[in-house]
């Protein structure tokens, strides 16, 4: 399909074809020609039609299609129409590539920082120095870098560089399958919708897909157009133009005075028939697909034009989608004759500021931006004060002065100056930080999915932890929308349940059943359910649906009474329509004469009675008293109970006295009251204790109907929305408009902010309501903290609502295509009980990264201390940076997997929402950071000061500048990695929870990660020369006999054994590093060729051969010792770490 649609965009901006317009593609019109057309509305189109083409008739000459007959099925020819005019379907946006959303992923702030501090610790490690210090330079701070660690040093900035490789493309996998898991859904909806046209004559149901432009298509009461035509022949047509132009009236079309019709728009009366004229991305609905950024690629290379509209549209497409305004312009006509105003105020709409970032992001962004500068404050103080270390020593106490062959040795000390303070920085940055947000949040929104929630944006899910307000419809969100008739009055007796029919007069009975069976929609059906045990199935209409399902009740059927009169024999139909609240239809009777029923809001229908049916089926005179009476007994305890009142009636007119059937007053008068119904929608069993939830966790659900104010206080009490007793609003739409405007009729902000607070139900609301409601409590000020306000919505026109709001829930049911596309989230089943679902996920993400922020920054804190005073007091850090990078890494990446998979408990809803001010990091979150941090500084520094003392071994202080590792500082890392490890433990509780063990065993991730990252840190740290079959190999066999008693008498002698092997071992070290030394002179000459390289080679060797004979200070030996076996095995002379 979208191949097709590719094709049919070569035509149109090729100017030669537009000037040879009578020979496009055989056609008499282009489709420049048509989109104009269809631009235009009533008499302007008219004149246009007249003009361009003589008539209606004309312009189906020119497109080669009949009036009567329709197209020829032919296929090539409407494969040529497709390639020419566009097919209908208008393809959907144009999905990010894998590639736009990893640059997406790029822009984060922490990512930023990260990737700067991996290129300059990179491009460190590839800095060779210059050259090796000679005796006159001064041996500060004794021997070389050892080699192994110079070239392990490219790690660090690598590894940084892959944490943030997989963070990226963790985030944009997850974004790309969300994507396509939405696409999925929205196409398994397209594909059902039908539609009827006449081809060769015959009347055909073809897919709305395969609608080409030309198709004489039939419309009909309850259509849906799908695609933009103008109109042949109609039968009091009228159209609900609502969700293109925002105006609740209907529009009554006729071939000679309105005869655009347009895609989108639905048909509320009559019938008739018209030539598509636009299809897909060319009609109506198309285009304002195309401003909201949908099939907005298509577009772009469309139009050539230079049309401004377009250009307006290219930079909405640029911004992401959260933009208010976009939405905004599909509530107005799409083009008027003040087109190049209109183009204006596109213009500025879409360069409309994009929505702020939700509360998680802004707090974390601060955040980052905030570690990194006390990082990069720390990392400087580091630096300054090594160097100013360096420079005292040498030139102040040791008095030398700077040669300037010298130079080189010194730039190489401050470049690794510069190395710590970069590792410093390093460590300060929680790199998991990204990581354990975007896990989280993916975690959460597949778990979401099944709990009805699909996620279109990711952040919606955790801004919905912070809702403090929900805006929700009645109908179908808070209700089952099946309507239900649950009392009835007929024949003078007020029922509280369905009547029997055996109690019911057969007369009455009888009218009763063909008022309401013939006077609906006959779209509206009741059909079989699906699976055994369900509930039938509506179709159409659900206030008709009750009535149906009210005869049905009564035992009887609607189906032979619509066959015995089909709808093709209606004589006149005043349709639904919200001035009227009422429908009407008139059929002939067989003796000539007419007989009209009549259905509407009680209130308003029984004004028009005359008369009322006794218990016997008689008429009787029904005054303005009885009316009283009635709305007084049996309408107001009616409504009282939350039943939207229907009242059902009819008139004869004799075969003599035909009426004038267009005055509609006239006719509809002087009626026969048959019954009034009580219709309710029964509250959704689950959502009482759903809104319960929502209270007790701090929001305020709101409910907005276009329902009567009765009925919906009724449904607010059922719902718990309102209690008694409590200080409440319940308005309509008129008088809350009243209370908020000024005498000029604008919206004031503090008489909004008198309002909103108490407002718990808005009746007969329009969408323009919903939205100065929703932007009213949003901007608001007098609270504490900014609302955060979600909402539901399902109709195109609640578009501008669900844009507006800070996470918007449409309907996956009855929405439509446009709710969905401004919404963040989409219900899959309708149900407010879901939202609480969304709540407690949105809380559990927030939780979850608190969580980890707990534990990272007790590594980092840390971390950066022992960093910071170890490279001050020992002019080296005890942490090296490839340790700090296992930890900050794998640890992090892990621990951040490990805590954002806890799964969410309902003690979460038992909370205030934290609002957009509270700082990240709670007081007991502090305590618990500051508490574990002064416990592990504690332990680190006792450890590195005097640890050698405790466990007898050499100590790694003071050693040379990047000397090979040693036990102490190996004993250091492996204390400080176990203390981070059952740090992850205390993470699991933020709020000063006492038993952080509660609930572990139900996370086996959690479990598993905890077991698994011990297990690499034993195996990983674990020196070769303590894995006893690893040093039995080099030492012969002999020492398995000993049993346990004789190695307890001969410690003395294995002590001595081992001072004697340790000597034998230097000695073997140093002869090696002779034949080494000799080996690299022979080489360096080879290579080089000059004698200066040599010299200085041979300087640097030598004052490695220093080191190791000087065997006075211990530090020496143990640097030497720690790994004989590497040199032994490695005569290439490179010392492995």
């Amino acid at each position: 399909m979208g191949d097709m649609a590719n094709s049919s965009i070569e035509f149109h901006p090729k100017p030669q074809q537009q000037r040879d317009a009578p020979h496009a593609g055989g056609f008499g019109c282009t489709l420049a020609e048509l989109r104009a057309l269809m631009e235009l509305r009533g008499a302007e189109a008219l004149q246009k039609i007249e003009e361009a083409y003589g008539d209606v008739s004309g312009l189906c000459r020119r497109l080669r299609t009949s009036p009567t007959e329709g197209l020829a099925d032919n296929t090539n020819d409407l494969e040529k129409r497709r390639q020419i005019y566009g097919q209908n379907f208008i393809p959907p946006k144009q999905p990010k590539t894998f590639l736009q959303l990893v640059w997406e992923a790029l822009q984060d702030v922490t990512l930023i920082i990260l990737e700067v501090a991996a290129i300059v610790s990179l491009g460190l490690s590839f800095y060779a120095p210059p050259g090796e210090e000679s005796e006159a330079c001064g041996n500060v701070s004794g021997g070389t870098e050892d080699e192994g660690e110079a070239e392990a040093g490219w790690i660090e900035g690598a590894a940084i560089l892959l944490s943030v490789i997989c963070v990226v493309l963790v985030t944009a996998f997850n974004d790309w399958s969300k994507e396509k898991q939405f696409r999925g859904l929205q196409s398994r909806i397209e594909q059902e919708q039908k539609f009827t046209v006449i081809r060769n004559g015959q009347l055909l149901q073809v897919p709305v897909a395969a609608l080409v432009v030309g198709d004489i298509a039939q419309v009909k009461y309850g259509d849906l157009l799908p695609a933009d035509g103008v109109l042949i022949q109609a039968n009091d047509l009228k159209i609900d133009e609502s969700s293109l132009t925002g105006e609740s009236d209907h529009v009554r079309k006729s071939a000679d005075k309105d005869p655009m019709l347009l895609s989108g728009t639905h048909v509320m009366e009559g019938s008739g028939r018209m030539v598509v004229t636009a299809v897909g991305v060319n009609s109506q609905t198309g285009i304002i697909f195309t401003l909201l950024g949908a099939g907005g690629e298509e577009e772009e290379k469309k139009d050539k034009k230079g049309k401004q509209q377009d250009g307006a549209m290219e930079s909405s497409q640029t911004k992401a989608k959260k933009q208010d305004g976009a939405v905004a312009m599909e509530m107005q006509p799409l083009k008027s004759a003040e087109g190049g105003e209109m183009e204006e105020r596109e213009k500025k709409k879409a360069n409309a500021p994009k929505k702020e970032k939700s509360v998680l992001q802004g707090k974390l962004t601060k955040l980052a931006v905030q570690i990194g500068k006390a990082g990069l404050v720390m990392s400087a103080i580091t630096v300054i004060i090594l160097v100013l270390y360096f420079v005292i020593e040498t030139f102040v106490l040791e008095g030398r002065t700077w040669l300037a062959e010298c130079t080189p040795v010194y730039v190489q000390y401050f470049v690794k100056f510069f190395i710590i303070g970069v590792t410093v920085l390093v460590v300060a940055v929680p790199e998991g930080l990204p990581l354990a947000v975007t896990i989280s949040l993916a975690y959460s929104v597949k778990k979401m999915m099944k709990d009805n929630n699909l996620v279109r944006h990711l952040d919606a899910c955790e801004t919905m932890g912070n809702a403090t307000a929900i805006c929700s419809d009645k109908t179908g969100t808070l209700t089952t929308n099946r309507m239900t008739v649950v009392q009835s009055y007929l024949g003078d007796t007020h029922y509280k349940e369905i009547p029997a029919p055996s109690a019911l007069t057969p007369k009455i009975l009888d009218l009763l059943v063909h008022a309401i069976s013939i006077n609906s929609a006959y779209t509206t059906k009741i059909l079989p359910p699906e699976k055994e045990g369900a509930l039938p199935r509506q179709v159409g209409n659900k206030t008709e649906c009750a009535l149906l399902g009210f005869v049905l009740d009564l035992k009887r059927d609607f189906q032979p009474v619509r066959e015995q009169i089909p709808e093709d024999k209606l004589y006149k139909v005043y349709t639904f329509n919200s001035v009227r609240k009422s429908m009407s239809t008139v059929i002939r009777m067989p003796d000539g004469g007419f007989r009209l029923f009549s259905k509407g809001a009680s209130e308003i229908l029984l004004k028009k009675c005359t008369n009322i049916l006794n218990s016997n089926g008689e008429l009787r005179g029904f005054r303005p008293r009885d009316r009283d009476d009635m709305v007084r007994k049996i309408i107001e305890p009616m409504a009282c109970d939350g039943l939207r009142t229907i009242c059902i009636a009819y008139r004869d007119f004799s075969a003599g006295q035909e009426p004038d059937w267009d005055n509609e007053n006239e006719v509809v008068g002087d009626l026969t009251c048959i019954a009034v119904v009580g219709i309710e929608d029964p509250v959704r069993p689950e959502v009482p204790e759903a809104i319960r939830k929502c209270q007790r966790a701090g929001i305020t659900v709101r409910m907005v109907t276009g329902d009567n104010i009765n009925t919906a206080r009724a449904i607010a009490a059922k719902c718990g929305i309102i209690q008694p007793g409590e200080d409440f609003l319940c308005l309509e739409g008129k008088e809350f408009n009243r209370r908020i405007r000024n005498e000029k009729g604008e919206i004031e902000q503090e008489r909004l902010d008198k309002v909103w607070p108490k407002l718990r139900v808005l009746a007969r609301s329009s969408p323009t309501d919903k939205h100065t409601l929703v932007k009213g409590i949003i901007d608001s000020t007098t609270g504490e903290q900014r609302q955060v306000v979600a909402v539901t919505g399902d109709g195109t026109n609640d578009g501008p609502a669900l844009k507006k709001a800070d996470v918007g829930f449409a309907m996956g049911i009855a929405g439509t295509d446009v709710a969905k596309e401004a919404s963040d989230i989409i219900l899959t089943d309708d149900n407010f009980t879901s939202i609480v679902k969304a709540v407690m996920w949105g809380r559990n993400v927030y939780d979850s990264i608190s969580k980890f922020l707990q534990f990272q920054l007790t590594v980092n804190v840390v971390a950066v201390i022992v960093a910071f005073t170890g490279a001050c007091i020992t002019q080296d850090s005890p942490l090296k940076a490839v340790q700090m990078l296992w930890v900050n890494l794998i640890m992090d990446t892990f621990a951040s997997l490990a805590l954002a998979t806890e799964p969410p408990t309902e003690s979460l809803l038992l909370r205030k929402p934290y609002g957009r001010d509270k700082p990240l990091i709670s007081r007991t979150m502090m305590k618990n950071i500051l508490g574990h941090a002064v416990y592990q500084l504690a332990i680190i520094f006792t450890l590195l000061f005097v640890g050698e003392l405790f466990f007898d071994i050499d100590s790694g202080r003071n050693a040379p500048l990047h000397s090979p590792p040693s036990e102490h500082y190996t004993i250091i890392f492996n204390t400080f990695v176990m203390m981070q490890l059952f740090n992850e433990i205390n993470a699991r509780k933020i709020h000063g929870e006492r038993n952080v063990f509660d609930g572990i065993f139900s996370n086996p991730i959690f479990c598993t990660i905890v077991l698994g990252t011990f297990g690499i840190q034993v195996i990983a740290t674990i020196p070769t020369s303590q894995l006893k079959c690893l040093k039995e190999a080099g030492h012969g066999p002999g020492k398995d006999e000993m049993t346990d008693e004789e190695l307890a008498e001969g410690e003395e002698e294995i002590d001595h054994a081992e001072r004697e092997l340790r000597r034998g071992q230097i000695l073997w070290f140093r002869g090696l590093n002779r034949i080494q030394t000799q080996m690299e002179v022979v080489s360096t000459f080879k290579r080089s060729g000059s004698v200066q390289g040599a010299v200085r080679r041979r300087s640097s060797v030598l004052s490695q051969l220093h080191d190791v004979t000087n065997l006075s200070t211990p530090t020496h030996a143990i640097l030497s010792a720690a790994n004989p076996t590497s040199a032994a095995g490695n005569p290439g002379g490179e010392s492995v770490p």
